[in-house]
């Protein structure tokens, strides 16, 4: 546990977490992080572990970018410099937990209890009353966890709140938010990025509005302080080289701090939109596709022939190309969406992406490489059928089984798994390097 230093900023930290996804854990999350700006307080959000979607979301809500924390994939030592970072700025961090409280290992509520940090519970009351107070006991007590309080979510009236509320005993109702006539919307890896919905910033000020908060109780919960961060000093393995960065609704899913990574190495970054047909940058020492949603923007990538142009003539050149998740996707010879269209990709990749209804892969996974070991995710609902030869595989965390496949051909490296950068800045550096012959 981090121990409390007198010379440390004391801040008010809560993690979010819930009995299960599906509570109401991102709502939640972003309408108080909205309340407590709207009220003058300064707020940081973070996510429990790895996630792209749902940061996007609350970093609209709270108006800084959202990283990850999580006690294997980010690490002990990093999270904690995160969280330290973060003291010495705001007042209020938040911390959006991960599925269940207890689920996952590592789990929301190690990381809780990693960093005393108090942990607020979302409970969707729309079918129980009463029976709140005996989930929230369970929470509290099978851990056991330090209960800040909870938040009825979906609550029918001020009668139903007073209900819940009874039946809480010695655990404070720190927040009541009603039932929404319209939620956040969602798609198969969780929800839509922001930019596609219209009037969020009126949605997120309207939950704001509508969470009923116990000042009070809110101002009387304890405040940490977190020592502060020792500096760290990363090699410039990647001095004077420029990486090309595909960034637009096609390739989204990017962690904040990957992007830092790079520019701790000493990359200079220049980005780039696919859907938008525009080409590799003429000075790129190298190529990133991060993951996103191509399949939902494959006609848009098919006619972009200027960016499949250049991505072709920067793989004939030996450029070092990554490419995660739905980066992979695009360099195969053909994707086949969910309503089974068939969209020619950049054959780069001899095979073919088949999207399907069900989850094909979910969980962290590691990548042995010869500078280091890098921790990541996969999680996708398609498959790549393929005759070629994986070079690798990662592992799966924490059973050891084999994970997702890792293609290389040439200065090319493509894989479903999604790499956190900071885990090795030396085996990422790599991967933006040439090969040696």
């Amino acid at each position: 546990m981090v121990m409390v230093m007198e010379n440390a900023r004391p801040v008010t930290i809560v993690l979010v977490s819930a009995i299960a996804s599906g509570q109401g854990k991102t709502t939640t999350t972003a309408a108080l992080a909205r309340k407590l700006l709207k009220l003058g307080k300064t707020v940081r959000v973070f996510k429990t572990g790895p996630d792209f979607i749902d940061p996007m979301m609350l970093k609209r809500a709270c108006g800084h970018a959202v990283q990850s924390l999580d006690l294997w994939m980010v690490g002990l030592e990093q999270s904690q410099a995160m969280l330290a970072q973060a003291a010495q700025q705001v007042d209020v961090i938040l911390i959006e937990g991960v599925m269940g409280l207890y689920d996952g290992n590592p789990s929301s509520a190690d990381l809780a209890r990693a960093f005393g940090v108090p942990v607020l519970a979302v409970v969707d009351a729309s079918a129980m009353a009463q029976t709140v107070g005996a989930v929230v006991m369970g929470l509290r007590d099978f851990g056991p966890v330090q209960l800040a309080g909870v938040v009825a979510n979906r609550v029918a009236s001020s009668g139903h709140a007073r209900m819940i509320a009874e039946a809480m005993r010695d655990i404070p109702l720190l927040a009541t938010l009603p039932r929404q006539r319209q939620a956040l919307p969602e798609r198969h890896l969780g929800l839509v990025l922001p930019d596609e919905v219209s009037q969020l910033d009126s949605m997120l000020d309207q939950l704001a509005d509508q969470l009923a908060l116990d000042m009070p109780a809110w101002e009387g919960l304890p405040k940490l302080a977190l020592p502060p961060a020792l500096p760290t000093d990363t090699p410039k393995l990647l001095q004077g080289k420029t990486i090309a960065i595909a960034r637009d609704a096609a390739f989204a899913f990017l962690y904040p701090t990957n992007l830092e990574c790079l520019h701790d190495l000493g990359a200079r970054l220049e980005f780039f939109s696919p859907i938008k047909d525009e080409a590799v940058p003429e000075n790129a020492d190298a190529v990133y596709l991060p993951g996103g949603y191509p399949e939902l923007h494959a006609q848009a990538l098919t006619q972009a022939g200027r960016w499949q142009q250049s991505m072709c003539a920067a793989y004939a050149a030996g450029i070092p190309i990554l490419a995660e998740c739905g980066g992979m996707m695009v360099l195969t010879d053909k994707l086949v969406d969910k309503q089974e269209s068939e969209w020619p990709m950049l054959g780069l990749l001899a095979g073919t992406v088949v999207m399907q209804s069900r989850l094909a892969a979910l969980g962290p996974q590691a990548w042995s490489t010869p500078q280091g070991v890098l921790r990541g995710h996969a999680f996708h609902y398609s498959r790549f059928e393929t005759a070629l030869q994986a070079e690798t595989h990662t592992q799966k965390h924490s059973s050891g089984e084999p994970g997702e496949a890792i293609y290389r051909s040439g200065n090319l490296s493509a894989s479903y798994f999604h790499s956190y950068f900071p885990s090795s800045p030396q085996a990422t550096a790599a991967l933006f390097l040439p090969r040696p012959a």
